[in-house]
């Protein structure tokens, strides 16, 4: 917290006019102004004690407040009060709200309040953000949970756990099109699909071994395969992002439907508004408190947990249809549509592996757990299996012995609750513990997707604007993107998630795959102790997750997989077109940094200069390099500032630019809030009070040679442009700087007019 000055008082004496001298006004309020003698301060006695106010605002002169300014105490004259007698006034010193602390030399970091927006339209904003979202945080409040097992397990797991809650259903809707007699291949379909699991599951805890630091697929792949396999990995896990919001989400809202029919004509607008709120949690800057999401994960474990066993015990005590070892009866006859074939059997075990979604979400997270983290992770990652196949096959069990059918107006969960619980207390707690978990596992993607993209616009495989944190420390361009391809997925299907799953797992086990692979090659490339175990292991999960994404792919794609196909290739594509456009920018603005100070111009003239030039600059580069050159040719007083929110990339910039250019100092600015306006708008104002010269900023800015180029920079110094381009006492020269594929860089002559 910032340590306020105490308060104290400083006598002021007393300053006779001279006969015929003019009373002294000040121009805003009236009252008496200060003479004009630095350092001396008029104030006006009439005589009459019991006439003067308490207080009387003194006016500071522009040339004294520069001094104050200049001696750090960061303090501004504010009132005149009275002593204890008639004739001698008290100046009070009050502390003023500082727009900066110094850091280091040359090094500065804003406050909050250097951070406010200026403009009408900004502050307008900017409020209607605050009662929206809160007050923004700093960077330095952005905090990392250290998470023991019991809460990892909840964070983690609410995914890949909801699935039970539809997986069952899915399995069934493809089976009952050969009749109701087919329904009885559900429980091998579903064994099947549980032994994928446990392969799964030791594959990945091969990776938690390997990567401690968290192994994702595009990490993985990325590593070990090269960048195409990463960017095809990273391409499906987005894709997955995006639909497991979706799925999840018009699940929750079908178990909310099913135990209140009423509302199920609105089940689009249900799920809109529940992704809206979602959103506007994040964007709010919720955090994965293992508090806040183990209460709705173990609640629904619970009343999970107790439905399963208080089924199998009505089983073992005949009070069911079927028996331990014999199915019950169809509740339902339904008529055969097509023949039972191996086709069907294969397009329902691809609908049940959506089962399998969100397994790899512990070990992207293994940073997150309590030390050991690798162990702990592994541990978690082999309960949360334990817990999942126990809950799938107990609700395909029971779902056979009680002979459920499905039903387009309720789910097989709340079918084999009612029959369970009865239609009590005890079965709307359990309905609601279903669509608390599946909201809770949409919002898991809302963490992912935004941290997936923001690696992937570091690796400038996406806009930079992907890797900003917003005014709450999340990734906020991220979750906005995320929100609004989920919001129309459900939009255009419905709402209804046996539309979306053959979208689903295909992007789920590409990336599997490719993860696998991946450490297959990481352990022959290492040969680590222990390497052949793991190299079957993980060998066997490649195999395996490949022959599913097949099956996926073949059985699903006229039902909508080649919807996620095209995505995901459309996905890589960009990719690979944004990174080359980086590459291409860096390669021609690069820099010979040896040779930079015989290509900038020296100072000139001896004489005293009358302007102090400001150049904004985001590195050291040929566009910085061009407007510091201009700067040179203006005046010799010239200093490059360069506003970050990263106090490591800024202090390696501040030492290549010490050594490069040598002789124009560079200011960092830090930017605790992200801001990049107010806090240059709030330096350049302080120092049109401290400097007795003109002001130049010169803007450099990057000319796209193509709209789309412009989504990819974000030129933020044109923003300083409305602001300062009528500011009295300061000049503006712009400096477009143009690219072009077959001359050398343009840029304007030295001396261009100011803007």
């Amino acid at each position: 917290m910032e340590r306020k000055h105490p308060r104290s008082f400083v006598r002021i004496p007393r300053r006779q006019r001279t006969p015929g001298e003019a009373e002294p006004r000040s121009r805003q309020d009236g009252k008496a102004a200060p003479s004009p003698v630095p350092g001396q301060l008029s104030w006006q006695d009439d005589g009459r004690h019991a006439e003067r106010r308490e207080s009387e605002r003194i006016v500071i002169p522009r040339h004294e407040r520069a001094g104050l300014a200049r001696s750090g105490l960061g303090i501004e004259l504010r009132e005149v009060r009275f002593g204890s007698t008639a004739r001698t006034p008290y100046l009070r010193v009050v502390p003023s709200q500082l727009s900066f602390k110094s850091v280091a030399p040359g090094y500065i970091a804003a406050t909050e309040v250097s951070s406010r927006p200026r403009g009408r339209i900004e502050a307008l904003v900017q409020a209607i953000k605050r009662v929206v979202l809160g007050s923004p945080f700093a960077t330095s409040q952005l905090i990392h949970e250290r998470l023991t097992k019991t809460k990892a397990l909840a964070i983690f797991s609410s995914d890949v756990l909801s699935s039970s809650a539809y997986a069952t259903e899915e399995i069934l809707i493809l089976l009952v099109l050969a009749g109701s007699g087919a329904l009885s291949y559900g429980l091998p379909i579903a064994a099947s699909i549980a032994l994928l699991l446990a392969i799964v599951s030791l594959s990945y805890r091969q990776t938690i071994k390997a990567y401690p630091s968290g192994g994702g697929a595009y990490i993985v792949a990325h590593d070990n395969l090269g960048q195409t396999p990463g960017l095809i990995a990273a391409a499906a896990l987005l894709v997955d992002y995006v639909l497991t919001v979706s799925v999840s989400v018009a699940a929750g809202v079908a178990a909310v439907t099913s135990a209140v029919p009423e509302v199920h004509d609105l089940r689009v607008p249900m799920g809109v508004a529940v992704v809206a709120l979602i959103t506007l949690g994040n964007l709010r800057g919720v955090r994965e408190s293992g508090t806040i999401f183990a209460a709705p994960t173990y609640f629904f474990l619970l009343m999970m947990g107790a439905m399963i066993l208080t089924g199998i015990a009505k089983v073992m005590l005949g009070e069911t249809p079927g028996s331990l070892l014999h199915e019950a009866p169809p509740q339902e006859q339904v008529v055969a549509t097509q023949g039972l074939s191996l086709w069907l059997i294969f397009r329902a075990f691809s609908s049940g592996c959506a089962a399998l979604t969100g397994t790899e979400a512990i070990s992207n997270g293994v940073p997150a757990f309590k030390p050991p983290e690798s162990h702990n992770a592994r541990t978690t990652l082999t309960a949360m299996a334990f817990i999942l196949g126990f809950i799938f096959l107990g609700v395909t069990f029971l779902t056979s012995r009680y002979g459920l059918v499905p039903s387009d107006k309720e789910t097989i969960v709340s079918l084999l609750g009612r029959d369970v619980f009865g239609e009590n207390v005890l079965y709307y707690a359990y309905q609601a513990a279903t669509a608390l978990v599946l909201f809770l596992a949409a919002n898991t993607s809302f963490a992912d997707f935004p941290r997936l993209s923001a690696i992937l616009a570091k690796d400038k495989f996406m806009p930079r604007q992907f890797a900003f944190k917003g005014d709450r420390l999340a990734f906020s361009n991220g979750i906005m993107l995320l929100a609004g391809a989920a919001a129309l997925l459900l939009i255009v299907f419905g709402g209804n998630v046996t539309n979306l799953i053959p979208l689903y797992a295909i992007g789920v086990f590409v990336s599997f795959t490719l993860s696998q692979s991946g450490m297959v090659r990481h352990w022959w490339r290492l040969r680590e102790p222990g390497w052949r175990g793991s190299l079957v292991i993980n060998g066997t999960g490649a195999i395996a997750t490949a022959a599913v994404a097949v099956i996926i792919t073949t059985t699903k794609f006229s039902g909508g997989a080649w919807i996620s196909i095209i995505a995901m290739g459309s996905l890589v594509l960009m990719f690979v077109l944004i990174r080359r456009h980086y590459d291409w920018f860096q390669h021609r603005t690069a820099v010979d940094e040896n040779a930079i100070p015989a290509r900038v111009p020296p100072a000139p003239g001896s004489e005293a200069p009358r302007d102090h030039v400001i150049v904004p600059v985001d590195g050291l580069n040929e566009i910085a390099l061009g407007a510091i050159s201009m700067a040179r040719e203006i005046s010799p007083l010239v200093t490059a500032v360069h506003l970050t929110d990263d106090r490591e990339q800024a202090e390696e910039l501040r030492k290549r630019w010490e050594r490069a250019v040598p002789d124009v100092p560079l200011l960092v600015i830090e930017s605790p809030y992200r801001a990049f306006v107010a806090p240059m708008l709030a330096y350049l104002e302080r120092l049109d009070e401290q400097e007795h010269m003109r002001i130049t900023v010169i803007l450099p800015t990057f000319v796209p040679r193509h709209w789309w180029e412009r989504i990819l920079h974000n030129r933020d110094v044109l923003r300083l442009r409305p602001f300062l381009k009528d500011r009295p006492g300061l000049r503006l020269v712009d400096f477009p700087y143009q690219l072009y594929e077959d001359k050398p860089p343009q840029r304007p002559a030295p001396g261009s007019a100011p803007a």
